[in-house]
């Protein structure tokens, strides 16, 4: 696929790319920035932020205005924080494109901010806190980048914040932050899907070139060094206890990124992966397990993820850590490894059909690793990841004093928990 990056002279910078065979189009502005980028007491601010912009611009009065003329064009369309940033968007017909870039631009740049409004979304802000707490699946996240990162450093705290800052913050504090951190050299506008090229790229550069340019926002580096196993329980009353198991691993541009993608489709990606036929296939311990890993430009972790029966918590950690031992002890067969590439490379072309998926992986890498990385490139580099290179790394990761334990459920038993950490 080909990608027009574009540089404004405020160093903002565009990402255009054309789909043959498509008939919608899809817009997403996205800065580099989110909660990462906040102090303890502006902590849920990078969030309450994003709900803010749809709450009115001078163009556009009031969040009706807003949504009436989105939903007339029949676009999908919503926005996300994450740790390390932020992003809008908006999908629609390819016909009606030139609507949705307006408005995507507009909440972008010109967001009102009323005080009035700030008032009313405190209150759905803690409702949407509430609703995930709710959901012990959504938050299990949360317990593990707490013990990975600690709660003094920004990675190891929630997006969303805690409720006595959300009830706090101020227009002042809301202008203050997007000052600091919505600036030009760190957001990307990236259209993708069917469109006119040079009518796109016209009304980007009009608009985007308003911005003043300001320096991009500055993070505090994650330095840590584990030396021994660590276990953290929020513990609560639930019908099924969540788990997360994981280990520090690589940051993006890590030279055995892709051998560690390949290692945690072998462990625990698809339904034959080898966690899910252990956990839950042979010894229906799980409904739902598996494998992944999380980058940040200086640091990551690879992690399992599990739902179980309270009664069978450690019985659960016991398999887990069990094929830890054995893929580090015993190398992968050429068909196991040749199954888990193809796994990859398949569910990375199917994601990349349709424009959001393509609009929205193209700014990430962009901001991540300071350009748009082609399917080539990622599928190259997959393919290149031998069967030696899945011990060495396994060696490299699973490791005893590396281990963290994240469980939220009715546990008390801490050191119960603690003496299973040994692989």
């Amino acid at each position: 696929m080909k990608f027009d990056i574009h540089t404004l002279a405020n160093g903002l910078r565009i990402v255009l790319a054309p789909m043959s065979g498509t008939e919608t189009a899809t817009v997403v502005v996205m800065t580099g920035t989110g909660s990462r980028y906040e102090n303890a007491k502006e902590n849920g601010l990078a969030h309450f932020l994003e709900h803010m912009f749809f709450k009115g611009t001078s163009k556009r009065k009031d969040a009706r205005a807003i949504s009436e003329e989105l939903d007339a064009i029949g676009s999908i369309y919503n926005a996300f924080t994450a740790k390390d940033r932020t992003a809008y968007y908006a999908k629609v017909s390819s016909r009606y494109l030139d609507t949705a870039l307006d408005v995507i631009s507009d909440i972008f740049l010109n967001s009102t901010l009323p005080a009035k409004e700030i008032t009313k979304e405190r209150g759905a802000v803690i409702q949407e806190i509430d609703m995930y707490e709710d959901m012990p699946m959504h938050t299990i996240d949360n317990v593990f980048d707490a013990l990975m990162f600690g709660t003094d450093h920004p990675l190891g705290r929630t997006i969303l914040g805690p409720k006595e800052n959300i009830r706090a913050f101020t227009r002042t504090d809301f202008a203050a932050y997007l000052k600091r951190n919505y600036t030009p050299q760190n957001t990307v506008v990236c259209i993708a899907g069917s469109f006119d090229e040079k009518k796109v790229l016209t009304k980007i550069k009009r608009d985007f070139s308003k911005l003043k340019k300001g320096n991009p926002p500055a993070l505090v580096p994650f330095v840590g060094e584990q030396t021994e196993a660590r276990i953290l329980i929020k513990e609560k009353k639930t019908d099924q206890t969540q788990l997360m198991l994981g280990v520090p691993a690589y940051p993006y541009l890590h030279q055995d990124e892709y051998v560690l993608a390949v290692l945690a489709t072998i462990l625990g990606g698809g339904m034959s992966s080898r966690l899910f036929m252990e956990v839950r296939e042979k010894r229906g311990l799980a409904y739902s397990v598996h494998a992944g890993s999380e980058q940040y430009t200086d640091t990551g972790y690879f992690v399992v993820q599990a739902g179980v029966e309270h009664a069978k918590l450690e019985k659960a950690v016991e398999t887990i850590l069990n094929e830890f031992k054995k893929i580090k002890k015993t190398k992968v067969s050429k068909a196991e490894l040749d199954k888990a590439k193809n796994y990859i490379k398949g569910t990375m072309t199917l994601s990349l059909e349709t424009s959001d998926r393509i609009a929205q992986r193209a700014a990430t890498s962009l901001l991540e690793v300071g350009r748009v990385r082609s399917m080539e490139e990622v599928l190259e580099g997959i393919d290149k990841v031998s069967a030696d290179d899945i011990q060495r790394v396994s060696k490299d990761l699973l490791k005893s004093d590396k281990l963290n334990l994240a469980i939220i459920g009715p546990h008390l038993q801490r050191e119960n928990f603690l003496s299973l950490l040994r692989i």
